[in-house]
């Protein structure tokens, strides 16, 4: 695959990506579409992945302090790089994210908070539920960005793979493990998780099968952060948490569960999460 596709965003998924997918990366920063066009010519790629964004420099609640910043790279530079790719014949993948759904996805009259996800009642969210959270600014933007590219893929080669809560077997400071270890206080909620490792073979087989539209690249079912806090202790056992109820954490996120029936159904064998938490530890440790 290395030299059929680009990828632009040399941050987190960004070089992750390259590594898996073996692939060329550009660090040029994109202003201007002149700016994109530019490394167009120079790799000439089949493939463009879009793995640009902002999600604060600690968390996304930063995205409220840098909002234009936010706005630039998550939603315009996507229809930028789209617009790019279907001038060139060039397949388009932008990595999205799952953190657009409300508490659930049922929301009450105008001007009430979102009612939060119901466990025991609202099925896992499927990829054409309608985005409806946009009480943060960085769901929002990403919001606008998803549903633009979706129109244009019912025509178009475009791929947006959604990715939610990322896990990976290596530390950084965006992987949930690595937070969760400096936090030592943990919610109880069960929540769709990305494993990386998982994803990357998720969106090889993607790539392989030319799908397009809409996908949640998740593990199936759902993980309750003390499950990989256990796992953690079991071989750190000087390691403590303390687990607190969400409401205490006094921050606005989405807890849920996303679908994973259509990536199912293209024949890809999704890895429960529970099934890769002592691989992921194993390798996070000895890293």
């Amino acid at each position: 695959m290395k030299n059929k596709i680009l990828i632009f965003g040399k941050g987190f998924i960004g070089e992750r990506l390259r590594e898996g997918l073996d692939c060329a990366i550009t660090e040029k920063r994109i202003g201007v579409f002149k700016d994109a066009e530019e490394e167009i010519a120079k790799y000439n790629p089949q493939i463009i992945i879009n793995c640009i964004g902002h999600t604060g420099e600690k968390n996304i609640d930063g995205c409220e302090l840098a909002k234009d910043k936010s706005l630039f790279a998550n939603s315009f530079i996507p229809l930028l790089l789209a617009e790019l790719a279907l001038r060139n014949k060039t397949k388009l993948i932008h990595i999205s994210s799952g953190c657009i759904y409300g508490f659930g996805y049922r929301r009450p009259n105008h001007g009430s908070p979102t009612y939060p996800y119901d466990y025991a009642k609202d099925k896992p969210i499927d990829e054409e539920k309608v985005p409806d959270f946009f009480d943060l600014y960085y769901s929002r933007t990403k919001i606008y960005s998803e549903r633009a590219l979706k129109v244009l893929a019912d025509k178009f080669d475009i791929l947006i793979p959604r990715i939610r809560v990322p896990l990976d077997n290596r530390p950084h400071p965006r992987n949930i493990l690595t937070k969760l270890i400096g936090y030592k206080k943990v919610i109880e909620l069960p929540n769709s998780i990305t494993y990386f490792p998982d994803f990357i073979r998720a969106l090889k087989h993607l790539i392989r099968i030319n799908a397009r539209g809409i996908y949640n690249l998740v593990n199936s079912g759902a993980l309750r952060y003390p499950e990989l806090m256990e796992v953690y202790k079991k071989y750190v056992p000087s390691f403590e948490y303390k687990v607190i109820p969400f409401k205490q954490l006094g921050i606005t996120r989405t807890n849920l569960i996303l679908s994973t029936q259509k990536l199912k159904k293209t024949g890809f064998k999704i890895r429960d999460i529970h099934e890769v938490l002592e691989e992921c530890v194993k390798g996070y440790i000895k890293y």
